[in-house]
């Protein structure tokens, strides 16, 4: 009798995995399937590079996130705080280009990304503080992205404790992986990445990269707005200005131990 039971279990669970097999699938090794075709957008910057803030706060901004446009909708936007910082052995001890206020900012930057990981959320603080950047700082370096928190009800306490920890230290040693390991390496920032191919200095047409690397159909409005620029095949701007490697403006400051 037993044998019969596991006979009859075996044959029921065949039929279940031999229907399953004949459905596709949303998920495969984790991986959506609806997300894997969006376009991945990877900007390489650091917080005290002007052409860095004016790419975020204006061109990212205006257009990315343009509710109009919903270009934000194919693509996978990934912000990697560090730019042309070096990590200085035997310590790790992190060199920012423009010196430590600037591996004060993107450290606060890293821990907004590990805390909020939904883009649209800490983009908008990214958007808040390099806006405040910009203008230039009239009051403490704490006071300008706590009041961005208050601004866009995110908690303070949390990104101050991340900061504090030591664990921003982890996040920036992480994001300086990645952008020394960049193939082909990168010159400058801001430094753009649609699909691994690197804009260099036509970052500012990213627009037209998104869309013509989005198979899906149909594409957004921004994509059709665009379409002129898609096709040219012109590049927005080829005199750039970036914050180039081996440009210690400030002469550099060890600020992570």
């Amino acid at each position: 009798m037993a044998s019969l039971k596991l006979l009859f279990s075996l044959v029921v669970l065949t039929s279940v995995l031999s229907i399953q097999a004949s459905y596709p699938s949303f998920e495969d090794n984790g991986v959506n399937v609806l997300e894997s075709k969006k376009v991945n957008l990877s900007l390489y910057y650091e917080t005290l590079c002007p052409s860095c803030a004016s790419f975020i706060v204006n061109e990212l901004a205006a257009t990315l996130f343009d509710p109009e446009g919903d270009l934000v909708s194919i693509v996978n936007l990934r912000l990697v705080p560090y730019g042309n910082a070096q990590v200085k052995a035997p310590n790790k001890t992190i060199v920012c280009q423009h010196g430590p206020d600037e591996c004060y900012f993107n450290s606060i930057e890293a821990c907004a990304i590990h805390l909020w990981s939904d883009v649209k959320r800490h983009f908008k603080f990214i958007h808040c503080l390099e806006s405040k950047l910009i203008e230039g700082l009239h009051s403490s370096k704490e006071y300008a992205w706590e009041s961005c928190c208050v601004k866009l009800e995110m908690d303070s306490d949390r990104l101050g404790k991340c900061y504090r920890s030591g664990y921003e230290k982890k996040l920036i040693l992480e994001n300086a992986k990645e952008t020394d390991h960049l193939v082909p390496p990168h010159e400058y920032v801001p430094w753009v990445v649609v699909n691994g191919q690197p804009l260099k200095d036509d970052y500012l047409n990213f627009v037209r990269y998104v869309c013509n690397a989005y198979k899906d159909s149909p594409k957004p409005k921004a994509c059709r707005s665009y379409q002129h620029n898609i096709n040219s095949g012109g590049k927005a701007n080829s005199s750039l200005e970036g914050c180039y490697k081996g440009d210690q403006n400030a002469g550099g400051a060890e600020t992570l131990q």
